[in-house]
């Protein structure tokens, strides 16, 4: 089962308070990550502060870009997983610039690049760059990955669709990896379609057991129904994790946290299924002591997971997030982890 850290590149006002991490602070957190033994780091993607982040802080919080911030922690790490957790195309017009970004940063950290993509959490968010695209954003996601596999695929590529259109273009490098792995985020029915089509991973978010089992079935039916191995689909679910040295105290930590809030946030979009199903957030979380979670991710193993990616931790400091870390990296993933972190 791989593991793998959620870096803040995005998070400030969110998940954690503002200001939170510096560009220093970033490196530190993904040289620690790697030095912890987690598979990779994942930086999420947004371009402007959402309403209700400017509501609730005076000052704005720093969103760094994801490609430039991986590009310069993979000169500053030798063997970690750099992952885009998402990328929102919505928020990215031109496709080929994301092929020749995506390529070079392949190359450039020896082939450890994993670009996962999704529709985006906040509508508001692409309305404000593209206040007169009128796009929907699950078709652009989908036709944007059968771009971008034309571009890495193609020499010279063309493609002629609704919402991209380039020609003749003779895109060189291709990506180191062959295919480049590209993992769709996202919970609902079409994430699952179009990973099972054109992804090489699958990243849902806080889904329960018994979501995630009924998802996995209907991915693999589909690739196979396609030509597709699923076997070779990583299936990989972002978490909270929060870890205590008993039940309450993990509850308690993350129940004081911006991370809490938010969660609470997301009730209406992405965690939405979830809440109407009336499950709760914490028991779907990866939270309590180490004995815990360690149940709760082999119940997530035998449901198909094979990796726990972008795992975020509740923190309202620098220095309780590499607590967090920390503790879940010796106390939890050597029992989740038997085989040399396979």
């Amino acid at each position: 089962m791989r593991v793998s850290f959620g870096l803040p590149t995005g998070m400030e006002g969110m998940m954690y308070p503002v200001p939170f991490a510096s560009v220093h602070d970033i490196v530190e957190l993904a040289q620690f990550a790697e030095a912890l033994g987690y598979h990779s780091v994942w930086g999420n993607d947004h371009m402007t502060t959402q309403r209700y982040v400017r509501e609730e802080f005076e000052q704005s919080p720093r969103f760094w870009e994801v490609f430039i911030t991986l590009s310069y922690i993979a000169a500053q790490t030798t063997s970690l997983g750099l992952a885009t957790g998402v990328l929102v195309p919505a928020m990215r017009r031109d496709i080929v610039v994301v092929a020749k970004q995506a390529a070079t940063l392949d190359h450039f950290s020896n082939g450890r690049l994993l670009l996962g993509m999704g529709v985006g959490a906040y509508r508001e968010e692409f309305e404000a760059l593209n206040p007169d695209w009128n796009v929907h954003r699950g078709d652009l996601l989908e036709e944007s990955v059968q771009a971008l596999r034309r571009l890495f695929e193609q020499s010279p590529a063309s493609w002629e669709g609704e919402y991209h259109h380039f020609h003749d273009v003779d895109m060189f490098p291709k990506p180191l990896q062959q295919p480049l792995p590209i993992y769709i985020g996202g919970n609902n029915a079409n994430a699952v379609r179009r990973t099972a089509l054109y992804g090489q991973g699958w990243m849902g978010a806080g889904m329960p057991a018994s979501q995630l089992a009924a998802a996995v079935s209907r991915l693999r039916q589909i690739a196979y129904e396609n030509g597709r191995d699923p076997d070779q689909i990583d299936v990989a679910p972002q978490f909270v994790a929060c870890i205590g040295n008993n039940h309450e105290q993990a509850m308690n930590r993350f129940q004081n946290s911006q991370m809490y809030n938010h969660l609470v946030s997301l009730s209406g979009t992405t965690l939405k299924d979830q809440v109407a199903a009336g499950f709760d957030l914490a028991e779907i979380d990866l939270i309590g002591d180490a004995a815990e979670i360690i149940k709760k991710v082999e119940v997530l193993r035998e449901a198909g997971a094979t990796h726990i990616s972008g795992l975020l931790f509740p923190a309202n400091s620098l220095a309780e997030l590499r607590d967090q870390m920390q503790q879940f990296a010796e106390e939890v993933i050597p029992h989740i982890q038997p085989q040399g972190g396979q």
